[in-house]
């Protein structure tokens, strides 16, 4: 595609999974906690490298560039706090599991009670 500006009766196009972008990302701060949050934003930051890509190429010829955008950073954001919730759910289990470890036989004379 050649970079030449477009004429008054031409359209501009929109560029796809732009709006799926946006729901994943959106999904990504909603579920940001769990597992499918972090997800979410793996598979919307995926989706998004084509369609910035076309839209490097040829600025001139799309109209939804904000919107992908937008999609983006929300799964940029999304992945980082899955991955914050992830890495803290481990440190988490491994303090409880060594607490367990080391008072196991305090809470067996508590239970036998």
């Amino acid at each position: 595609m050649d970079n030449q500006p477009l004429t008054n009766n031409q359209q501009l196009d929109k560029l796809p999974n732009a709006v799926a972008v946006l729901v994943l990302g959106i999904c990504s701060i909603l579920f940001g906690c769990v597992l499918v949050g972090f997800v979410c934003g793996i598979v919307g930051l995926a989706l998004s490298k084509t369609p910035m890509n076309m839209y490097r190429q040829n600025p001139q010829r799309y109209m939804n560039y904000g919107v992908l955008n937008a999609g983006r950073i929300l799964s940029i954001i999304g992945v980082i706090l899955g991955a914050i919730a992830i890495v803290w759910a481990i440190i988490a289990g491994l303090i409880l599991g060594e607490s367990v470890f080391l008072f196991g036989d305090l809470f067996e004379d508590l239970l036998d009670l």
